[in-house]
Order: structure tokens, then sequence, then C-alpha cells
């Protein structure tokens, strides 16, 4: 019987969740010995949730490997993320064989990869008329559609939600002097121009004719807010749902993720902004454990280098308000496992434009209008005119004669376009990869057993940690008491009474195994006193007949699984 080729997927489509399920199992029948497909629970209006398992099963099963998850999609209109999953996916599968990286990193690691966190609201926004929600599409905090005001929707029927403007002697906007096209703020104490009323696309309820205010979306839940760590009730963090994971999309990543304690690191895509994200998002570095921020900054480094986007703490340089603390998923995996963990913000129209110099949060208060000018000859030159819409006439059904144009949000701005996707997502393949393989991997060393009469024995059995991480990856793994020491194990023959252990346990709990990350400079004056904290040792005495087989293993949380057998001769 002749295998299935693997799928040739198109990076420049956003798929629907069929679509996307079904190529997730084509990839599963065509590698079935590097790929497995399971769901880890239900959305809220009832599909699963998926997760593809990445590694070479001939090497030995994934839950004894040390992991990397990697997820995209969370919220609803970040389409890109999940690409840039189904990219990597599609990068190792093929490259399994013939590139030496990939190939080792399938033999050696795990990987748990959930293109779409969110599929309800993915599919919201992918429908013939969108809506733009940013996550799941459960009604909250209440359940009743408004009675009153501007519900941001496609009005005109063209799949886009723009921007209406309206004449209007009070109106914050006006014509640009060198482009009429843009719409640009009206100076302080200007009067006597031509200025228009900015609102979004929609329609209204039971408008009175001169006052609009544009609704929430009913659909008000942000579900990267409503992991454990740091949350916080509405009046404080909005769209943190009623209790932490309280959203199912949530909690069958939190179940799946506590459930494999083997995941040391991982990624977690969005969009748009072009920056990496480090933890933390609610204390300045000053408060950070300094071997973990030192970890941090390393591994964000080699992120800068070889995906071209900046990396910066969210504490620091990524508030939406200087007042306001955020905290999501990287704060969770950090904060409450040790696990090291980063945001990737995909995509920027800035950057396409060259447009320098400017800070992400900040540019989107205020910035000079010569930006807007690159952006609008970015439009033209690159994206056929169609980021930013041309204004056209319409009749709206309660306004009544408005034009609908400006910047096409959704499709050049909270994603890139088409032919731009699959350059955005080939940024971060190499990083990934560079990242799971500096995950601890526990390693047999050497077995040894020695007679000490005619039928007693000394077992010894030495491991090391052969990844550049320690074996706890962080320092607040070890703070949080998450993670234990290499733990050993001698099985022993049942019903044989002439089989005893003499001495040491049947489970003995070792040390914690340093990885290969050199603490200090070679130059550094004091000597570093750890020259094989990567290593452990377990002893037994053991009685029993001459030729009998014993099974041995030893095990650490973040670095895998060993096994063998030893024969007593």
């Amino acid at each position: 019987m002749t295998q299935p080729a693997t799928p040739t997927p198109r990076f420049d489509t956003f798929l629907k969740y069929e679509a996307l399920t079904r190529l997730l199992f084509d990839y599963a029948d065509a590698h079935p010995n590097l790929v497995s497909v399971d769901s880890i629970g239900k959305s809220h209006e009832g599909r699963d949730i998926w997760v593809v398992t990445l590694t070479n099963s001939a090497t030995g099963a994934a839950i004894d490997k040390p992991a990397f998850w990697c997820d995209g999609n969370i919220h609803a209109a970040e389409l890109t993320a999940s690409t840039a999953v189904l990219y990597y996916l599609h990068q190792l599968v093929s490259g399994y064989g013939s590139d030496a990286k990939a190939t080792r990193l399938l033999d050696t690691r795990a990987l748990y990869l959930c293109p779409r966190l969110n599929p309800d609201g993915a599919e919201l926004a992918l429908a013939d008329r969108p809506r733009h929600i940013r996550s799941s599409t459960r009604a909250y905090p209440f359940d009743e559609p408004p009675v009153e005001g501007l519900t941001m929707e496609d009005v005109d029927g063209d799949g886009r939600i723009l921007t209406m403007r309206i004449p209007d002697p009070h109106g914050a906007y006006k014509k640009c002097d060198k482009d009429a096209r843009l719409m640009v703020p009206r100076e302080p104490g200007e009067f006597g121009g031509e200025y228009y009323r900015l609102m979004p696309e929609g329609t209204l309820k039971n408008w009175d004719g001169l006052t609009v205010k544009v609704n929430r979306d009913v659909e008000g839940l942000d579900l990267n807010r409503n992991f454990p760590a740091f949350w916080r009730q509405e009046f404080e963090q909005v769209g943190a749902g009623p209790y932490p994971t309280s959203e199912p999309e949530v909690r069958a990543m939190v179940d799946f993720v506590i459930a494999h304690p083997n995941i040391g690191a991982g990624i977690s895509y969005h969009t748009h902004s072009g920056v990496i994200l480090r933890p933390m998002g609610t204390c300045s570095d000053d408060d950070m454990i300094p071997e973990d921020l030192w970890s941090y900054q390393r591994f964000s480094k080699l992120g800068e280098q070889l995906t071209g986007y900046p990396a910066v703490s969210i504490w620091h340089e990524f508030k939406y308000h200087p007042k306001e603390v955020i905290g999501g998923t990287q704060d969770w995996l950090y904060e409450h496992l040790g696990a090291l963990f980063w945001v990737v913000e995909i995509w920027s129209p800035n950057q396409a434009a060259d447009i320098s110099g400017y800070k992400w949060i900040d540019w989107f208060r205020e910035h000079p209008v010569d930006d807007e000018l690159k952006l609008l000859k970015w439009s033209d030159e690159q994206c056929g005119g169609q980021a930013h819409v041309d204004w056209k006439p319409f009749m709206h059904p309660q306004l009544g004669a408005v034009e609908i144009g400006g910047w096409d949000k959704m499709n050049f701005w909270r994603n890139p376009p088409p032919h731009l996707r699959e350059r955005e997502a080939a940024r971060f393949p190499a990083w990934m990869t560079q990242l799971a393989l500096s995950l601890p991997k526990l390693e047999l060393l050497r077995t040894e057993v020695r007679a000490l009469g005619p039928d007693t024995w000394r077992v010894r059995m030495a491991v090391a940690n052969s990844g550049w991480l320690p074996a706890y990856v962080s320092q607040r793994a070890l703070q949080r008491k998450v993670v234990r020491g290499v733990v050993f194990e001698i099985t022993l023959p049942q019903g044989d009474p002439a089989i005893a252990l003499v001495s040491g346990k049947e489970r003995i709990e070792g040390p914690q195994l340093e990885g290969h990350a050199p603490k200090q400079s070679q130059i550094a004056f004091l000597p570093s006193r750890e020259v094989t904290a990567d290593r452990a040792v377990a002893e037994w005495v053991v009685r029993a007949p001459k030729g009998t087989r014993l099974a041995l293993s030893a095990r650490a949380d973040r670095a895998g699984t060993v096994r063998t057998e030893v024969s007593l001769d």
C-alpha cells in the first residue's frame, strides 16, 4: 500500500476549521511515525481543539522526551498566528531525514503544536461577513444583545469592516494636505476648514439622531487573560472571565500542559507588531530572578538574530497604558510552572513601510503624518492599493449619506496581506528549533554490576543531562517546587524470595542536573565548583542469583526518561 504524500499547503490562505482539521490528519496519515493528532478539549461551540504531537516514535514516546509547546490563534482574528504554527509543522516534517537539526530535534525531543486554540473565534473572523472580535464567541459579561448604539459590522457587504466618515464642522479629522485620501487629526485651535467625524463601519439601534456610542462586542472575553497567574476580575482586567480557566479553550490548554510536565519551554503566536515579548508582564526586570532573566535575555537575543524581530520586556516596553498591568499565557507558564515562554506578535506594517524609531503601543496613540504617508505609499506599491481603501459613497440605513473607506485593519494590519504571510511565518522555525534543542535531555552514561559475594551485587546507574538548560529549566521552577531532581528506580523480579534489595531504595530522588550552559566566562577569576553538576549516580546492593535481570530507569520531569536492563553476572 502506498503511503500518502506529505501535504503541500498554501501559506497565503487562512484555513477554516474543516480544512485545518483535514490538513492536520493528512500530515498524520503521511507520517504516522512522526505525527499524531489529538483533541485536547472542546471549544465553547463544541469544536475540537487539535494538538499535533511531533516526534520520532521509533526513538521513544513523546512523554519520555523533553518537550516544546507552541500555540497560535488564541485571539480570533489573529489568523497569521495559526499560519506560523502550521508552517513550522510543515518544515519539520518535510525536513526530517534531510535537515540535520530537524532530524535531531524529532529524534530527541517532542513538540506539541496547537495551531488554533480558539476555533470558534477564527470561524467568525473567516465568515463571509466577518466579525473582528478578540476571543471566544461566548457572550460575556452579559448575554443580551445591545438595544442601542453602534455595533461594528460589514454594512456594505464587501467582506471588510472599514471606517465611516461624515462631514461635520465639529469633527476631529480632516483630509491630509499631502494626500486627500488620508484622514489626519485636526490641529489644536484649528478652525474654518472642512472636517469629518469618523466612526467604525456598523449599524445603529435606537439612534437619537445626535449621539453615537460604539458598543463593546457582546463576546467580551479575552482568553489570554483567563489563565491562572495574576488573574484579576473584570474591573481590573477586561475580558478575564468569571474565574481563572473558566473558558473551555483555556482550560483545555492548562490541563494539557499540567498533564505533560516534560514541557520546558514554549511560544504563543499573536499578531501584530513585529516583536518578540518576554516576561514578565507584571513586574520589572529588577524584580525577576537574575538567573532566569539572563536566560531570557540570551534566548531573546538569539530570537532577534534569527527572526529579525526585536525582543523586548512586556513590562518595560509593551504596556497598553503606562498604569496598566497585563497578565497572560506567558506569565502562567513561567510564573506557576517555571517554563520559559515567549509571546510573538507577528507582522508589522510599519516595518514593511520602512518606518523606524517608533514605540509599539505608543505609536497607535500618536504618530507623525509622514508615517501614514509612508504606509499609504506601501499600500499603493506593495498591496495594490488595498491596505488603504478609497472612500466611496454609501447610503447608510440609519445615518443616511456617508462614505466608507480607510485602513483595512483586518487584512493588512492585524494580518499581513497574502503575499507576505509565508515570509513572516518563515522567520521563526530556526529560532524555535534552537530553543527546543537547548532543552535539557537525560541520557544514560553507564551501568555497572559488581559481585560482592556469590549472590550479592552492587548495581550502579549513571546519567547525565546533555542539554544546554538545566533539568529544572528555571530557578522559578525550583522556587515553585514543581520539578524534582532526577528520580532513579530499580525493579526486581517478583515472587522469588531469593531476590531482595539489601541497600538502597526502590526509588531514589537524586540531585537536580545542570546543563552545559557555562555559569561564567572562562576568564573569570574564581573557578566554577560545579564541574560535573550535569551528572548523577544511583547505587543499590541486591541479593539475587547470578543471571537475574533487573530493570533500571531514571527520569527528570523536563529532561525525559531513560530505561535499561542489567544482568547480574
